[in-house]
């Protein structure tokens, strides 16, 4: 086993922390949740094993412990590219010695948008902002404004649109937010266009808008986004794509490059920043320009944020973009994760585990599934895995790949989810994972009690 990676790959029993536990409980006592996205919290790891980042480079990050790791899902998918790339901080250093926020548009604001552009020809306008929520709600609120209806449909199939009321309310963790407004949201069924025409039907000339993500762990349907397109036409509501993942890892120009469907409005976020502050609502400028100061209608507050030009987060958009589309990032994240998929598939099968350690998804946004003994989704499975994969060297709370992952990093993971497959098995004949797990399982994100 390479030496340079924590511990050996069998004994996750030896892995301590002592330093990330210390901080840990630091960041509880002044952080609620004990990190900034919940996402991130240790309860998403298993007990004591929650390491605490020191830096990353590339691939890898070190915790405070000095453990080197393997990391997957950089920055919940925002670091595709690997930490400290290069042309992103250079790109980011010139800009800072320059200023970073002034009083009056900055000419790196054009310069972006002008980029952004061109990479999503699909949009005619965008505007910038700081986060994904900013951006899905914006696109809700102006869907609202050009149509005047109060109702938004979301795929109910998908996981996240926004930390605003509008998608929270409909969540396990609804406290803090009026009926009221969780009334106005509705779901519909990805994949289903019958139930989503009954959806529209039922609340005729209601919905102002809905909201997907373009694709996700399977292909879209043959046809379905240009007939839900042609459905949003008919029944005159907005369709939005959220691109926060797909945008760059399905392709440059997002799922609407590559599937030819192009939405009124989309969101972009994660991977355009490299890990930067920076997220974008682009679509049609007859909607967008609603936002702005050169039209007669009624105006809409659509995106207005200090941060939100900040050249340097812009000037770390833009050398994204060039990097993607000079050396092939695209190619290369879907090159790395069928590697890296075909190998934890066959190891997982050669150890009997095939139908229980479960690979899915588009090769480069790769996530696992952990099933128990009846093929059910099973959290204390999945502390077991994911125990015996930070023994390993590897922290993935899912296999979604950056371009600066090396073949010796795909080996060396494949061999640590050989050795915790070997566990698995173990547990699956018990019938039972808990002595593997040395403490409570890891839970789900959105849950109504802590």
């Amino acid at each position: 086993m390479d030496t340079e990676h924590t511990q050996e790959a069998g004994a996750a029993e030896e892995l301590a922390l002592p330093r990330s536990r210390t901080a840990n409980e630091r960041l509880h006592a002044l952080i609620p949740g004990g990190a900034h996205t919940y996402a991130k919290g240790d309860d998403q790891y298993p007990e004591d094993l929650a390491p605490v980042i020191s830096h990353g480079r590339g691939a890898h990050v070190w915790d405070v412990d000095g453990n080197r790791y393997v990391e997957y899902g950089s920055g919940l998918r925002s670091v595709s590219l690997g930490h400290a790339h290069p042309r992103v901080t250079e790109a980011v250093r010139r800009e800072i010695d320059r200023g970073s926020n002034f009083v009056r548009p900055s000419i790196v604001e054009v310069e972006a948008a002008e980029r952004f552009l061109a990479t999503v020809p699909t949009a005619e306008m965008v505007k910038f902002a700081k986060n994904g929520s900013d951006a899905t709600t914006a696109a809700v609120r102006l869907a609202r404004a050009v149509t005047g209806r109060p109702r938004v449909a979301v795929c109910g199939d998908h996981p996240f649109f926004s930390v605003d009321d509008w998608f929270i309310g409909t969540t396990p963790m609804s406290a803090g937010i009026p009926a009221a407004t969780t009334e106005l949201t509705v779901a519909f069924p990805y994949g289903d266009l019958a139930a989503t025409e009954e959806l529209l039907s039922r609340y005729q000339d209601e919905i102002a808008c809905l909201i997907l993500e373009p694709a996700g762990h399977t292909e879209p349907p043959a046809g379905y986004l240009a007939a839900l397109r042609e459905l949003a036409d008919r029944h005159g509501c907005v369709l939005i794509f959220d691109e926060m993942i797909t945008g760059f890892r399905w392709s440059e120009a997002g799922a609407q490059g590559l599937y030819g469907v192009v939405p009124d409005l989309s969101t972009f976020g994660k991977a355009l920043g490299n890990g930067f502050a920076v997220s974008a609502l682009a679509g049609r400028r007859e909607l967008m320009q609603r936002g702005g100061l050169r039209h007669s209608g009624e105006r809409v507050f659509l995106l207005s944020t200090t941060h939100g030009a900040e050249t340097h987060s812009l000037a770390a958009a833009m050398a994204v973009q060039r990097t993607y589309a000079e050396e092939g990032i695209t190619d290369r994240l879907h090159a790395l994760g069928e590697r890296l998929a075909a190998g934890v598939r066959d190891v997982a099968a050669g150890m009997g585990v095939g139908d229980h350690v479960v690979v899915r998804g588009r090769a480069s946004n790769l996530v696992f599934a952990t099933l128990d003994e009846n093929g059910q989704p099973s959290q204390g499975y999945r502390t077991l895995f994911l125990r015996r994969l930070l023994a390993g060297g590897v922290l993935a709370p899912s296999f979604v790949v950056s371009s600066a992952l090396s073949e010796a990093d795909i080996d060396h993971t494949i061999d640590a989810v050989a050795q915790a497959c070997a566990v698995y098995r173990k547990a699956l004949d018990a019938a039972d994972p808990t002595p593997w797990l040395a403490g409570r399982p890891v839970k789900p994100v959105f849950r109504r009690l802590a």
